[in-house]
């Protein structure tokens, strides 16, 4: 039996343009990428050079602190190219893709019988360890700790992201033997959060604590979660996994091949085809949905916390979802006046938009207004389920005061918790960004 958890602060953002409950097979790519900043504080080494031929799962690069966290090639070919940037930093490893890949073979596994030391050991060598995030900091989690728990969300409240239970309902077996995997990498519980749609799915799922989990955004994000069901203290470390990784980590141990098979949502109102669609993880996104103008956003995951993309770039390793939105690059006139414009969404109730709490929006990238002073209204309190400060931790971590950012609750948050607050604050500070400095400040110090 589920134990429930009910989130009241937030806010459910409705936006047009979902997509639609089909799959659809994705055309195959001819270059993929895995790129580094994805996998954040981990410096990459290259393992081969351009021009070597590589099969799915052979290693591309691997962190420089630790030979043993690996990032592997999610499909056959050839390794055509390594973008860098200012002082030579990589940004993107390219492969020219087969017509269809050969695998590298790692041999099945059963986990149940394996020794922990075996699963660790076939988990990170086939690149697996990718999937897994440490908290506090949310940083890619070293093969060397233990953590307490493991969290899984499969929960999905932000707007327009993939139903998960949706994604998963052909996935239960591979999602049983990562949840078995998982098991051994821990002295602690797995918790699996759930909604509606994916605790029918996953209901029957063996070796977890579940927990339903019901109320508006952020009530997916697995920092909110974690919160509730068993926060983290100074010294503690929890992993965290995506829910779709789980069965690509079970896939590994039943197949003996890395296949980081994804279905990701095409949404937006901008979008031209929204269905679910099958993909290997880092194709290229202009192959579903082509060349699109400058009138249009894309988006690599949801509209709170994804990356811009640009035209033949390369889809983020842990985003489900690819959104288009209209660019906003059209100004209203008077648009400070309130009242003036009701067919946009506004939290601080400037349009009529809260009298119409079901309508849907096709929301731009405007600002709506420019940078100014915080100002103590309550509106950062109202879309954030946490028991910490908000405004006053946002201060801390801009003026670098570490016992201050302990003290308020720096280690339980990620910048995804603090998305909404980026969207509703009439600062218009970016909230994300300066979490991500405040934890990068803790690494540094504290470690």
């Amino acid at each position: 039996m589920s134990k429930d958890i009910r989130i009241k602060r937030g806010l459910t953002l409705r936006l047009k343009g979902e997509a639609e409950k089909q799959v659809v097979e994705a055309p195959r790519s001819k270059t993929y990428a895995i790129k580094p900043p994805d996998f954040y504080s981990a410096v990459p080494k290259m393992a081969v050079k351009e021009g070597a031929t590589v099969l799915a799962g052979d290693v591309l690069f691997f962190s420089k602190y630790d030979e043993k966290l690996t990032f592997t090639s999610p499909v056959s070919g050839t390794l055509k190219e390594i973008k860098r940037a200012e002082k030579r930093r990589i940004t993107e490893v390219i492969v020219d893709a087969d017509p269809t890949d050969s695998f590298k073979d790692f041999g099945k596994m059963k986990a149940t019988s394996s020794t922990a030391e075996a699963v660790r050991d076939r988990l990170f060598e086939s690149g697996c360890g990718a999937f897994l995030n440490q908290r506090p900091y949310d940083i890619v989690a070293s093969p060397e700790d233990t953590p307490k728990a493991i969290f899984i969300s499969a929960v999905s409240t932000a707007p327009l992201s993939a139903d998960i239970g949706f994604v998963l309902k052909d996935k239960v077996a591979a999602f049983q033997e990562g949840i078995n995997a998982l098991q051994k990498l821990t002295s602690g519980k797995i918790h699996l959060s759930v909604d509606d749609s994916s605790e029918a799915v996953l209901k029957g799922i063996t070796g977890v604590e579940l927990h339903k989990v019901t109320g508006p955004h952020p009530a997916g994000n697995v920092g909110v979660q974690i919160h509730k069901i068993d926060p983290i203290n100074i010294g503690e470390r929890v992993w965290t996994v995506g829910a779709e990784d789980v069965s690509i980590i079970g896939n590994v141990f039943l197949t003996g091949q890395y296949r980081p098979d994804r279905t990701i949502a095409l949404c937006g109102s901008e979008a031209k085809d929204n269905k679910y669609y099958k993909i290997k993880i880092g194709a290229n996104s202009s192959d579903l949905i082509g060349q699109v103008s400058d009138d249009v956003r894309i988006i690599s995951g949801d509209v709170l916390t994804g990356t811009k993309l640009s035209n033949n770039q390369y889809i983020g390793f842990f985003n489900n979802a690819l959104t288009l939105i209209p660019e906003g690059n059209k100004y209203r006139m008077f648009g400070w006046l309130p009242f003036t414009y009701n067919n946009i969404h506004s939290h601080s109730k400037t349009s009529l938009s809260w009298l119409f709490p079901k309508k849907k929006y096709a929301l731009t990238t405007n600002l709506n207004g420019e940078e100014r002073a915080l100002v103590v209204t309550g509106e950062m309190e109202e879309v954030l389920p946490m028991d910490i400060y908000p405004m006053q931790l946002l201060k801390a971590c801009i003026a670098g005061d570490i016992e201050k950012m302990e003290n308020l609750g720096i280690y339980e948050v990620a910048p995804e918790d603090f998305a909404l607050i980026d969207y509703v604050n009439t600062s218009k500070l970016e909230a994300q960004d300066i979490i991500r400095l405040g934890l990068d400040l803790m690494i540094t110090e504290v470690g």
